[in-house]
């Protein structure tokens, strides 16, 4: 059969189809044959022709994956022998290589420990003094452990010895390859016992990898993998030996004789390191030699004629490209940014920063600006407070200057300005519109590239506006806009154009009505088109039509709801498109806010087709290590496969399952991204149309719940996010209709939810699934208050879980890492993912009764109350105080609330007194804010302190500047006398609080404000009449204020009611001093009330 066997092979090797049917054919009566097994040995390891012996091993491999229990006990140990003898007198390495794989899929079947003729060929081998063996024992071994990592577990202490000796040998570069790939594949599986050897092991390996890359970079390149390995698995490993690693990595990342492929896996492993240990970065003192190593990649100029990949025409400017050293430079700041204390980084880097920006070349002047606008994320903070005026000035300054390029880096840096340094930026809005607007028009619009980046920056900065602020530019705004679409025929900038359109809604909200007919015009012919071309273009079309449908006005827009919704479910119809389908969930959720009803009818479409989206695995690629070619032999090798597993399972054998060769899988982006939106628009829409979701919600939050553990971490966010979203839309069903049935659903899904995010916050490693975590608990318990608690675990829990954020215990925020550090100093992230869980605080004290959660709150508070000392940044020490006040707010409506307020009165006070002289205003008003909610709260138990906080008052009354401090001191004064009203000398607080109306800034106070006037004229009368003619002139200011709510309006039209009434006299003489729409306010509001 051999010789018949080793003809059929070579036909497959024939460049004809007809003969490789016929072979194919062959092949499936000739795999009947118990004998095929022997003869594929035969084949194997006797052919002359090496193509022929490849073949063999692979059709080996294959029926040993597959039907390994059916080939004879006998032939199973003649093959064990003759797999061994083949791959050692084996001379082609393709050959070779697959008689490894080959040995690996028999592994599987059977442990190392049944086949000792294995283990020891690899123990001879690889210690052979003869280079080609050691080489064939280093890939063969290598194969086996890759695949099968545990069953080798025992063997794990001599492996590390063995690999280190070898390691050592600088002589044989292969032998140094094959060794760190094995290295790679069990170091995931180690465990303590092996931790020491592996940490010894390390300057070997860092040696050996200098050597591999003199001799064969692509290999280097892919040993280096090894770096990542070690971090994700085992960190503390190379926490010992971070010095030389990031030395080692520096080396190649800056060293332009490399290939840049080589050169991005070393700046790599350095933004892989900062991301988990920035801490012992700092400590051991890497980051100036980081930096001064990266600036020189990150400002070099690229060879002549030719441009960086990001200013090349093409380029999306989304700064997505990644496999080149200078955007990697970039993203090591942008990553010390995110996980380092802006003021140790800044300390180092604005020296580098300022000498490139000062510069005269171009290329050095870009890599200062690329610096600046991948620090607006991290330290927005620290950028917004200290320097924000001359950082804008040197981008704003970059946009006139003589080259392409410096004006490219200057526009994505106002961009990431516009982003990330909110609200702050918005106030530079009459510098920066005229100059955007002007960029704008300038432009040549045969440069698309350029044109993109114009439109980022202007887009970010517009977004966030309020509509006061960018109605004076809206005629010429929409004017540019309409204009470019009816004029252009370039798609990409109809596609800028109608995005920039999103923004501008964004801001201009109802402001944009007057321009809505054309701009929906436009879009009407985007939306339908069919070809291809049109995708991109059609797609964010969508995108702004949700945004239109959410800002324009629920009047204008519902009539068009029904429309859409049966627009988006024709288009995924008709259009196979991930990030189509993604636009359409998004704008249901916006049509679900305006119009549900209209949503209605389609929830079974709708929710059928995100659900598809979550359960798929499209765009999921695994990469398989099987030659693919053999794959067709092997699905037909039998045509009674079915029967003989139905044969397996009557002799009591488990049916075999089929084992994969899987190296790893890769998701497009695109799905992630659909995936995330599915989540997020499932979430919105349960919550909007209420009832009529309830037979899509079980379904639904099962999808969504599958994605809790999902590998990429926005979907995880957005999926915990959902989740709150169900638990919310569940308590207004309840509430709508509160049966007990409808009861214990909402309980049945808090029980699932709230502890799933309790073990998230602990456990997940990346921070921004953490605080999407927290956000969500704090929804569901802002929404359902009580009902959360009715576990009573659920109070010690979320109390606890919040205090490990706080105490910095959790596994992202690096908890059991050795790295010592600066208490006060932190990175923005990390502070702001400890105000996420500070923020719960307030939550739980309002849904529980007090003296429930007393106990936990003495705990928490020596938290909050540590950020608030002044070594702390501004960030923290505003924190600090507003949470306070939220605190005592809290406690004012819960049953036990003043008891409690007033036990914690001695500890809180000095703490918030110190921050009313805070240097500054945010941190002056919190604390402010504070103070008169601890009147309101503690009542007759600080009636004692009250000289004390009104001198405080008074000092600071007479030097604030700040309009909305000032405010908040009228509430905190209102706050003391609707207290305790006795305790106030109003005969000299009185006046000094009326001169102080209208609010200018904290509208939400005018209901505090006027409700203590309202009290006081019932308990005063006389005395609130002589200070008549103040209120009454701020009086016109609140009514005619869209701002302030309907409740506080009418407490003031009573009073000033009254005031006509029973002070007719008084009334006119402040009225007379009016201008005339404002006495014809007040005469409107008296007659409704």
């Amino acid at each position: 059969m051999t010789e018949e066997l080793e003809q059929i092979l070579s036909q497959l090797t024939q460049p004809d189809n007809a003969v490789i049917q016929q072979a194919t054919a062959q092949l499936k009566e000739a795999f009947k044959d118990p004998a095929i097994i022997p003869a594929l040995c035969a084949v194997m390891s006797g052919s002359q022709n090496p193509q022929i012996r490849q073949i063999a091993a692979v059709m080996l491999r294959l029926r040993v994956k597959k039907h390994w229990k059916k080939i004879r006990p006998d032939d199973r140990e003649s093959l064990k022998a003759v797999v061994l003898q083949a791959f050692m007198q084996e001379t082609e390495h393709t050959v070779q290589h697959s008689l490894s794989q080959l040995c690996a899929m028999m592994v599987k079947h059977e442990t190392p420990d049944r086949w000792p003729a294995l283990l020891q060929l690899l123990s001879q081998s690889t210690a052979s003094s003869n280079p080609h063996d050691k080489q064939c024992g280093l890939l063969l071994l290598n194969k086996v452990v890759e695949s099968n990592p545990e069953p080798f577990k025992p063997h794990y202490c001599h492996l590390l010895q063995m690999l280190s000796t070898v390691l050592q040998d600088h002589s044989n570069p292969t032998a140094l390859y094959y060794s760190i790939l094995t290295l790679t594949g069990i170091t995931a599986y180690t465990g303590t016992e092996e931790m020491n050897q592996m940490r010894s092991i390390i300057p070997s390996l860092i040696e050996a990898l200098k050597h591999l890359i003199k001799a064969d970079q692509e290999k280097a390149s892919e040993a280096m993998e090894v770096f990542n390995e070690l971090m994700e698995s085992e960190v503390s490993i190379i926490v010992p030996h971070i010095p030389a690693m990031v030395h080692f990595c520096l080396e190649i990342g800056c060293d332009t004789n490399l290939s840049d492929s080589l050169r991005v896996k070393g700046l790599s492993c350095i933004i892989f390191l900062i991301k988990l240990k920035s801490k012992a970065v700092l400590k051991q003192k890497l980051l100036s030699p980081i930096l001064q190593s990266i600036f020189p990649v990150l400002v070099a100029a690229p060879p002549p004629g030719e441009q960086d990949p990001d200013d090349e025409e093409d380029d999306s400017g989304d700064g997505t490209d990644n496999d080149n050293p200078k955007h990697c430079a970039t993203q090591i700041i942008d990553t010390m940014a995110l996980h380092m204390p802006p003021e140790k980084l800044f300390q180092q880097l604005m020296p580098l920063t300022q000498a490139c920006l000062a510069s005269e070349n171009p290329y050095q002047k870009k890599g200062g600006l690329l610096c600046l606008a991948v620090l607006a994320e991290g330290c927005a903070d620290h950028i917004r407070t200290k320097m924000l005026s001359s950082v804008l000035q040197t981008v704003c300054n970059s946009l006139s200057d003589s080259s392409q390029v410096v004006r490219n880096a200057g526009l994505f840096a106002l961009g990431q300005f516009s982003e990330h340094l909110q609200p702050e930026v918005s106030k530079y809005c009459e510098q920066l519109m005229p100059l955007l607007l002007g960029y704008l028009s300038s432009l040549n619009q045969t440069k698309v590239g350029h044109v993109t980046r114009a439109f980022y920056a202007l887009e970010n900065f517009m977004e966030n506006l309020a509509g006061t602020e960018i109605e004076p530019y809206l005629p010429t705004l929409m004017e540019t806009m309409l204009s470019a679409l009816n004029n252009t025929d370039n798609l990409k900038i109809k596609e800028l154009t109608v995005s920039a359109i999103g923004a501008i809604a964004n801001a201009a909200k109802e402001l944009l009505v007057p321009y809505f007919p054309q701009v929906l015009e436009s879009l009407k012919c985007f939306l339908t088109a069919t070809t291809e071309e049109m995708r991109l273009l059609q797609t964010q079309s969508l995108d702004t039509l949700a945004v239109l449908a959410r800002t324009i006005g629920k009047d204008v827009f519902s009539p068009l709801a029904a429309e859409c919704v049966q627009l988006g479910l024709n288009l995924t119809d008709a259009i196979d498109d991930p990030d189509l389908r993604r636009c359409t969930y998004g704008l249901y959720s916006a049509v679900s806010t305006v119009n549900p009803e209209c949503l209605i009818p389609h929830l079974t479409a709708i929710t059928t087709i995100m659900q598809l989206a979550l359960k798929s695995n499209e765009g999921i690629t695994a990469h398989l290590e099987e030659d693919k070619a053999f794959v067709l032999l092997d699905e037909e090798d039998d045509d009674d496969d079915d029967h003989e597993e139905k044969d397996d399972q009557i002799l009591g054998d488990e049916p075999e399952t089929e084992v994969h060769d899987v190296a790893g899988f890769s998701v497009e982006n695109a799905y992630i991204d659909e995936k995330e939106d599915a989540c997020e628009s499932l979430g919105d829409i349960a919550f909007s149309t209420g009832a009529a979701f309830q037979p899509f919600l079980e379904s639904s939050f099962q999808q969504v719940f599958e994605m809790r553990d999902y590998p990429h971490e926005d979907v995880r966010r957005a999926a915990f996010g959902a989740m709150g979203q169900f638990c919310r839309a569940q308590h207004k069903v309840w509430k709508e209709n509160p049966t007990e049935e409808n009861h214990q659903a909402l309980l049945k899904l808090l029980n699932v939810v709230i502890p799933l995010i309790v073990e998230t916050v602990r456990k997940d490693h990346e921070r921004q699934v953490v605080m999407g975590a927290l956000e969500s608990m704090n929804n569901v318990i802002k929404t359902c208050k009580g009902e959360v608690f009715t576990n009573p675990s659920c109070l010690k829990e979320i109390s606890y879980v919040i205090r490990d954020v706080l105490k910095k215990k959790t596994v992202c925020q690096g908890a059991g890492g050795d790295d010592g550090e600066d208490e006060d100093q932190q990175a923005e992230y990390d502070a702001m993912l400890q105000e996420f869980a500070g923020e719960g605080i307030p939550l739980v004290a309002s849904s529980v009764p007090a003296d429930s959660f007393a106990p936990f709150l003495n705990d928490l508070l020596p938290l909050i109350m540590s950020k608030a000392k002044s070594s702390c940044t501004v960030a923290d020490r505003s924190f600090s105080q507003g949470t306070i006040g939220e605190i005592l707010m809290a406690l004012v409506n819960v049953p036990g609330g003043r008891a409690v307020a007033g036990r914690l009165s001695n500890r809180l006070l000095p703490v918030l007194v110190a921050g009313v002289r805070d240097s500054d205003p945010e941190v002056r008003n919190n604390s402010v804010f504070g103070l008169g909610c601890l009147a309101q709260t503690a009542g007759p138990i600080v009636v004692s302190d009250y000289p004390m906080m009104l001198s405080v008052f008074s000092n600071l009354l007479t030097k604030e500047s700040d309009t909305r401090v000032i405010d908040n001191l009228c509430a905190a004064l209102c706050r003391m006398i609707m207290s305790n009203v006795e305790a106030v000398p109003l005969e000299q607080v009185l006046p000094a609080l009326v001169a102080h109306l209208p609010l200018k800034e904290d509208m939400e106070e005018n209901k505090t404000v006027f409700s203590c006037l309202a009290m006081l004229y019932t308990h005063s009368p006389a005395l609130v009449v002589k200070v008549m003619k103040p209120i009454v002139a701020a009086s016109t200011h609140v009514l005619s204020n869209n701002k302030v709510d309907d409740e506080t309006k009418s407490t003031l039209a009573m009073l000033i009611k009254e005031f006509a009434q029973q002070h007719p006299a008084d009334f006119q003489a402040a009225v007379t001093s009016l201008p005339g729409e404002q006495q014809a306010l007040l005469s409107a509001a008296i007659s409704a009330s």
